[in-house]
């Protein structure tokens, strides 16, 4: 029997799982469960979710996995490794008051920058356990460890408590956390004690491509070399690899925008995440919390389906007549405004169109992710073409608008789940001792125009106008 790799995607709404042939990355059979909706998750439901998925897919013939899962949630548990309360996930708003003091308590944001490469948000751990600290005391005092997602789903495929298995993770998803430091490579237990009032056991950070157990007989990859995994972005990067001044561009549940970088990034204005990546590299990236969700809605509000929603936004000019969607529709992340709304701007009998208003729609969500590529400019982070991957990049209209909004060259990568992928590649590179030499499929390149590049100065001059 051929031995093959399995990485797992668990993310925000579903858990995809990819077995792929370690010789040439090829995917040989893939499966799908999703996952509860919602801001807090019981983590079991994850794993039960991953089980199935693996269920589905077989694992006779899986020598090696991994998984890469959404980054910042926080999974509280007790001494017998179960949770003491349901996992608050990375869109949860309700700790941005703890991300404020926070910052207070340690000087301002330049001293969080410098300390571990990010400014707290709401979507940062430590403002969760913060948050837990204050208005759950009980549930905090059950709480003996604290685990990212991705970290709790390996302990468990590891055979968690009753195999004694230790907690691991790696660098990519520890950075994320707000008590780990890209400029030191290691844990600052005195900003986790700082959130949460006491300290708490964390998982061992495992070297990028580290075999660090192998699957519990009695779970769903018996045997199986397990790797360390990582977060979602850090194994997007890790599959897709990119070359200087390549920026991703991932239009999910969030929109990201990251590049691979040598030395970390510190920037004070909260925009760019300093993080490290799954490879000893280093990820910038920026975060919004408004994405591929809100083309949807302006689907909804006008009526039609996804192919009708890109031909009426393809139907508009440029600039949508001057009309401006600013898509805070959960609030923000970048900018931090986690009570913000969504605006309709501009709005005139003129411009008051359907097709007006699917291409504002579009616009509005591609400027935000344009604000993260200037502010990564603005840490000496350059691009000179952006790689666009996420379910939302199989939007006709916006493959089609990106270029007039980013000024950049965009490239649209084949559909693929880049997550899964990403761990597999981890997967094999703990079977093998070494990282595999994948190639990924790229397609078309969509240039920017002149008129392109004027389009997109007077259409984001016109979004900073408002979002101020």
């Amino acid at each position: 029997m051929p031995s093959y790799v399995a990485g797992v995607d668990s993310s925000t709404q579903a858990t995809k799982v990819v077995v792929v042939d370690p010789e040439n990355g090829s995917v040989v059979r893939e499966a799908r469960r999703a996952h509860p909706e919602g801001t807090e998750v019981d983590p079991r439901a994850w794993w039960t979710a991953l089980c199935e998925a693996l269920d589905e897919v077989g694992t006779g013939d899986v020598a090696a996995i991994a998984v890469a899962g959404q980054q910042h949630g926080m999974v509280l548990v007790d001494g017998r490794g179960e949770p003491v309360r349901e996992a608050l996930l990375w869109n949860d708003n309700r700790s941005a008051d703890a991300a404020h003091d926070l910052i207070s308590e340690l000087g301002g944001a330049a001293a969080w920058a410098d300390a571990v490469g990010t400014v707290p948000v709401a979507s940062i751990t430590a403002t969760k356990l913060r948050w837990t600290a204050r208005a759950e005391p009980e549930n905090a005092g059950r709480a003996r460890s604290v685990m990212l997602p991705h970290d709790w789903l390996t302990w468990r495929l590891r055979g968690g408590a009753r195999a004694g298995a230790d907690a691991v993770t790696d660098r990519g998803d520890a950075s994320g956390t707000g008590y780990w430091s890209p400029h030191t490579e290691d844990y600052r237990p005195d900003l986790l004690e700082l959130a949460f009032g006491r300290a708490l056991d964390v998982p061992r950070v495992a070297a990028p491509g580290e075999a660090v157990g192998r699957g519990h007989e009695h779970g769903p990859v018996p045997g199986a070399v397990v790797a360390p995994g990582t977060g979602d972005n850090m194994g997007a990067a890790l599959a897709i690899g990119t070359a200087p001044g390549e920026l991703i561009v991932s239009i999910g549940t969030s929109g990201t925008v990251f590049a691979s970088a040598a030395k970390p990034t510190a920037d004070p204005s909260g925009l760019v995440a300093g993080f490290a990546d799954a490879r000893g590299r280093h990820l910038p990236l920026v975060c919004t919390l408004n994405a591929a969700r809100v083309l949807g809605v302006g689907a909804t509000l006008l009526g039609v389906d996804p192919a009708g929603f890109d031909e009426l936004a393809l139907a508009a000019a440029p600039g949508a007549g001057g009309l401006v969607l600013v898509p805070y529709l959960e609030g923000e992340r970048t900018p931090d405004r986690p009570d913000a709304t969504g605006t309709v701007a501009g709005l005139t009998i003129a411009n008051g169109t359907r097709e007006n208003l699917a291409r504002a729609t579009v616009e509005g969500m591609l400027c935000g992710l344009a604000a993260g590529v200037e502010a990564l400019a603005d840490v000496g982070v350059e691009g000179s073409r952006v790689l666009l991957i996420g379910g939302g990049s199989r939007s006709r209209a916006v493959a089609t608008i990106a270029p007039a909004v980013f000024g950049l060259d965009v490239e649209v990568l084949a559909p693929a789940e880049y997550v899964a992928l990403g761990a597999a590649r981890q997967a094999a590179w703990a079977l093998t001792g070494g990282e595999p030499d994948w190639r990924i499929e790229r397609d078309t390149v969509v240039e920017a125009t002149d008129a392109d590049r004027e389009a997109a100065r007077q259409v984001r001059e016109a979004y900073a106008t408002i979002t101020g």
